[in-house]
């Protein structure tokens, strides 16, 4: 049995009161994300249950009970107290699928501060720029990585404090670097959490757009209510689960759900730091026992690559429920799912700017293979026409996702973008920057972006970073970018790109670009193909146009071109 009950039944009465009731909140309540994942758990006579089961690169396998994690959890906070770390300021997570990494962030939150997690291939470039708009405090990272920030540290005078994980302390620190082990610092078994309240800031991820720099979605601690009770209901996580969500922190899913959810609902969930590989996954999802599994289409596509002979060698009896996140899950996919599995992938849809699932496929309720679901309950979504932003009424009619404001987990501004925010609410309505459909049964149908942001393995790319750094190599004159087509990936970069004179495309200055977008930036980030042209298409003004580029590559309709600089 699932623990959503009936669809109909759940959109009777919903209101987010249910959510609050559950975790013992009442409006005008201290509420913190720290203390309601970890202290809370322990009160209710879990302590010694198990929270974390993570395992490393090299088999190495560490549990922590939540009582472990609520006592860690105090060591880090108060560690970062102890520096000098005062509530609201930024602490900058940078690390690997680590214990530290899931712990540092309850920590961080517990004393007050805003966490911000960052995915560890960022580059020092997509680094500096993310740590210079939020005037980061602290940021905490593993010695494999802290070369990106020594790179970049003279140009940040705010960033006071480098925390290494996993430096022994025996060597001089250097300027501003100081050596923390969390399973060797003394432990804290009392802490003072902070009072934080309903709109208290608690965490600022990074998400790309068209234009200008990386935008900070700037959350807040009542964001648990729509996390606890979607990770309840959608993920239908239950007491005994073990569960398992593959996305990196660094990204708004590992922290909602890979964090914040399960951790709110009591259960165990497995972390695996290393690469994909099928053998890799299907194995940790036997010795685990995993139960509850959210994954990426991208991973699931990939699965489905090397076949069902490589699933048939492992016993997965113990999966029951599957999700899938970050883009759309294709129906081949799902049926696939079904056949290697014997379970369907139910899909789910959200943004970093929503902070929680906002349309899904629910337990219980019939999959059409490909779609994006049903809105969950107490959230009001519609697809509303693109020029006058009224939602559409007529069945099978594309237009813009649009979401009624008012969820608790809605990010509460962009940091230091208050304008860019507030052009995001057009007629009262939240614009989600993503197009679909709505079918005669109230199912949502994914069709595209509305702009040129590229979603690579579920991951946002704005096209204006990659451009922008394209033009600091040597050999690049101009630079437009845009997703391509990919049958795993759904859609990688690509450059089109006019040479400086003097060079000459060659298969060698090909992969001199890629590398310094990788090194740069990051693999994500990458371009998977190069296009030299003599010129790119631009206004009359002078503005590249980015749009006959992608439909040329979609093999979509290029459109009225009255505008083109050259157009005859």
């Amino acid at each position: 049995m699932y623990n959503i009950g009936s669809y109909e039944e759940r959109l009777k009465d919903f209101n987010w009161g249910i959510s609050e009731a559950k975790l013992g909140y009442r409006k005008g309540d201290i509420i913190n994300i720290g203390e309601y994942c970890s202290d809370r758990i322990c009160r209710q006579g879990k302590a010694d249950k198990l929270a974390l089961v993570w395992e490393g690169h090299s088999g190495e396998i560490k549990k922590y009970t939540f009582n472990d994690m609520r006592v860690l959890t105090n060591t880090i906070a108060h560690f970062l107290k102890g520096l000098g770390v005062n509530p609201g300021d930024r602490v900058c997570l940078f690390m690997d699928k680590v214990p530290e990494l899931y712990f540092g962030f309850l920590g961080i939150v517990k004393m007050g501060a805003i966490a911000q997690p960052l995915f560890s291939a960022f580059g020092a470039d997509s680094l500096l720029t993310r740590l210079e708009d939020a005037q980061t405090t602290a940021i905490i990272t593993q010695k494999k990585h802290v070369g990106k920030v020594r790179k970049i540290l003279e140009v940040l005078p705010c960033l006071k404090h480098v925390i290494i994980v996993d430096d022994d302390g025996t060597k001089a620190p250097r300027e501003r670097e100081i050596a923390f082990c969390m399973d060797k610092a003394l432990r804290v078994e009392n802490f003072d959490i902070y009072p934080s309240t309903a709109e208290t800031p608690s965490v600022l991820h990074y998400t790309s757009g068209t234009t200008g720099k990386p935008k900070g979605a700037q959350h807040v601690h009542y964001s648990l209510i729509s996390q606890y009770i979607t990770a309840n209901w959608v993920l239908d996580l239950k007491e005994d689960d073990i569960y398992w969500c593959t996305a990196d922190p660094g990204w708004v899913t590992g922290t909602s759900y890979g964090i914040i959810g399960p951790w709110a609902n009591g259960v165990t969930q497995c972390v695996l730091d290393v690469g994909f590989k099928a053998d890799t996954w299907y194995k940790f999802i036997q010795d685990r026992k995993i139960t509850v599994w959210y994954s990426a289409p991208t991973a699931i596509r990939s699965l489905m690559k090397e076949g069902k002979a490589a699933v048939d060698k492992f016993d997965l009896s113990c999966l029951r429920h599957l999700c899938s996140v970050g883009e759309p899950l294709n129906a081949e996919a799902v049926l696939w799912s079904q056949e290697a599995f014997g379970k369907m992938f139910h899909d789910t849809f959200w943004q970093t700017e929503t902070g929680s699932m906002v349309i899904t496929n629910y337990p219980g309720m019939k999959i059409k293979p490909g779609s994006m679901g049903k809105p969950f309950p107490g959230v009001s979504a519609a697809v509303v026409d693109m020029k006058n932003h009224q939602p559409i009424t007529k069945a099978g009619v594309v237009g813009l996702i649009a979401l009624k404001p008012g969820w608790p987990s809605m990010f509460r501004t962009y940091w230091n973008n208050e304008a860019v925010y507030k052009s995001k609410f057009i007629n009262g309505w939240y614009i989600c920057g993503d197009r679909a459909s709505i079918d005669e049964d109230g199912y949502f149908w994914f069709v595209g972006r509305d702009d040129d942001v590229i979603n690579t393995g579920g991951h946002l790319v704005g096209p204006f970073e990659i451009e922008s750094a394209l033009l600091e190599h040597e050999a690049v004159a101009e630079s437009a970018v845009v997703g391509k087509p990919d049958p795993v990936n759904m859609e990688v970069v690509k450059a089109f790109i006019a040479l400086k004179p003097g060079f000459e495309a060659s298969k060698e200055l090909d992969l001199s670009i890629m590398n310094y977008i990788r090194k740069k930036l990051s693999p994500l980030a990458m371009p998977q193909e190069i296009e030299f042209v003599k010129s790119l298409p631009k206004t009359r003004s002078g503005k590249i146009m980015r749009r006959l580029l992608r439909a040329k590559e979609w093999g979509e309709e290029i459109g009225d071109t009255s505008t083109l600089e050259n157009d005859d």
